[in-house]
């Protein structure tokens, strides 16, 4: 199982303009990001202050964590960084020739 830290942008061409369409998506993508939180799929999840940005925190397989993001697509698009811990990079350090 593996961590990664994801990205993500709305895509402002598929913002609605009517404030209440607007707000029925905004929090229609707020329930399905909890429940990925509820799941313990996403592990952190935060957004950048005025802007339709964020980052989140998931763990699992690259086929779990790809799935999941494809449900919020097109809407929303993803840099996905997988990552370590300080134990796994000292370790890859010590096998070091």
């Amino acid at each position: 199982m593996g961590r990664y830290l994801v990205l993500w942008e709305a895509d402002d061409a598929k913002i609605p303009l009517d404030p209440k369409v607007r707000r029925e998506s905004w929090l229609a993508a707020c329930e399905i990001t909890r429940q990925d939180l509820e799941s313990g799929l996403t592990k952190d999840w935060g957004y950048f202050l005025g802007q339709p940005k964020g980052f989140s925190i998931h763990e699992g397989t690259e086929e779990e964590i790809g799935k999941a993001l494809l449900k919020y697509m097109p809407y929303f698009r993803f840099q996905v960084f997988p990552i370590r811990t300080l134990d796994q990079l000292v370790e890859a350090i010590r096998t070091i020739e």
